[in-house]
């Protein structure tokens, strides 16, 4: 029979207290790792750009340091909560840490050589040649400079010059196992890549996305929220916030299982495991190279690679932890194999995990309406059967007051394949994983972070050549 329920919104645990909004528990509690840990009082901040680049830089520092109040007229009056003003990047209060960016933290970019890159015929070209230009200037920093994150700001002149004509979907989607286009290009992918065994994370910004009041971009506050979280957790071992969690069911060990294809397509698609703690740590692991199933061509796994996989990322949890999990959580977007599953399992029994829960998120083509003008709220659980469930992991949300999306919602299929939890505590757990994405403080993400960023996660690990050794922090690929 088909049951209807709402899930009541995950809370967030802070330094002195719970909100279920990442932006207000941060201005009201403080980051969760403000009291009881060792951390740092100050994130110094590298800086890469043209000269003008690295004045709004700057500038865009020294605003993120106080205040920054929501200027969105008539919308956030209606709104308060869903555009809450920025608190500040400071000691004493909410993150609890100064942001620095000087002179001698700064890497200045020649305007005549953005000039040359720009006269290249061949877009490739002007890719290899920009990575290139940027990497020589985030080497020098990590190597010489005392940073814990580089800001690689880009001029407008180079976005334009590097631009490409690519798909964009009006919403994200988990489709991420396809082949992209031979040649692809992305010089935010590229040049993570290039610069991942230097060991410092980047930020990536838009010149433009500096400036006050820019017409057709988000609020200055929202983005001071988004681009301060961000640097946050990549100056880590940091996290803003954590999810409040029931003790009595032991600790938990979220893991997504992704693939992606090389850029050559020589590779037909590699697995990729990201895991995360209950404490919000993100570990990626890249696996080995899988077949595609003569059926659907969609990438699957042996039994011993799965095991393989699985196995790394338990022990990975194992090392950040000092003890395996008391429970996993295993995400997929495309269905499982039995010999997936048998892989898992013995993985799982061989780290004597206590339960565990196979799942696979995929996006659904049914929909749900209720009365009035907005689509249902964000925590509708549809149960069609035992193992098959449709969540609106998006929708109205009550502390916003407000539908706060763009386009009509589309739920996410919960397709259960095994399982030692209830599936309205497995709907409730990936529901709140939707929150843990820290590039985004609004929280009504879609996907669980197991999943929503395994693609760019992929994307990124594409530019790597199967010698190189990835980075296995986050923080790297965000």
């Amino acid at each position: 029979m088909i049951t209807l329920r709402n899930l009541p919104e995950p809370r967030l645990l802070f330094a002195k207290g719970e909100h279920v909004c990442p932006r207000r528990g941060i201005a009201e509690f403080g980051v969760y790792d403000r009291v009881g840990r060792t951390r740092r009082s100050e994130v110094l901040c590298g800086g890469v750009g043209t000269g003008s680049c690295l004045e709004a830089l700057s500038e865009w520092v020294l605003r993120c340091k106080g205040a920054i109040h929501h200027e969105g007229g008539a919308d956030a009056t209606r709104h308060p909560n869903l555009h809450p003003p920025f608190c500040g990047m400071t000691t004493g209060w909410g993150f609890d840490v100064t942001l620095s960016f000087a002179a001698d933290l700064a890497r200045p970019i020649k305007e005549s050589e953005i000039k040359e890159i720009e006269a290249i015929e061949a877009l490739s070209q002007r890719h290899i040649q920009a990575v290139e230009l940027y990497y020589d200037h985030v080497k020098f920093l990590a190597q010489n400079r005392h940073v814990d994150v580089i800001v690689c700001v880009v001029p407008e002149a180079l976005f334009k010059a590097l631009a490409s004509p690519e798909e964009v979907s009006l919403e994200p989607t988990l489709d991420g196992d396809g082949a992209e286009p031979v040649g692809e290009l992305n010089f935010r992918r590229a040049v993570k890549a290039r610069c991942m065994h230097l060991g410092k994370p980047l930020q990536l910004v838009r010149e433009k996305s500096l400036g006050a009041h820019v017409r057709g971009q988000q609020n200055d506050a929202t983005k001071a929220w988004n681009f301060c979280t961000a640097l946050y957790y990549k100056s880590g071992p940091t996290v803003p916030w954590k999810l409040v969690s029931d003790s009595s069911r032991g600790s938990l060990c979220a893991v997504g299982i992704a693939f992606y294809r090389s850029r050559d397509l020589r590779t037909l698609s590699t697995s990729l495991a990201q895991i995360f703690d209950e404490l919000g740590n993100g570990l990626i692991l890249r696996g080995t190279p899988v077949d595609l199933d003569k059926d659907d061509l969609r990438p699957f796994m042996t039994d011993q690679q799965a095991f393989d996989l699985l196995s790394a990322a338990l022990q990975e949890y194992h090392s950040a932890m000092g003890n395996y999990p008391a429970r996993l959580v295993l995400h997929k977007s495309s269905r499982f194999r039995a010999e997936e599953i048998d892989g898992f399992v013995r993985a799982a029994d061989a780290a004597h995990v206590n339960t565990t829960d196979f799942l696979r998120v995929s996006d659904s083509r049914l929909r749900l309406y209720r009365n009035g003008n907005y689509p249902p709220y964000r925590g509708t659980l549809m149960s069609i059967d035992a193992k098959h469930h449709v969540l609106y992991s998006r929708g109205s949300v009550p502390w916003y007051q407000t539908y706060p999306g763009l386009y009509v919602p589309q739920p996410i299929e919960l397709q259960i394949e095994r399982s030692d939890e209830s599936p309205q505590q497995i709907a409730r757990e990936l529901l709140g994983l939707t929150k843990m994405n820290w590039n985004n403080t609004q929280f009504d993400g879609k996907y669980p972070v197991t999943l929503g960023s395994a693609r760019k996660v992929g994307e990124i690990l594409k530019y790597l050549e199967e010698s190189e050794r990835p980075q296995a922090r986050y923080a790297f690929y965000m």
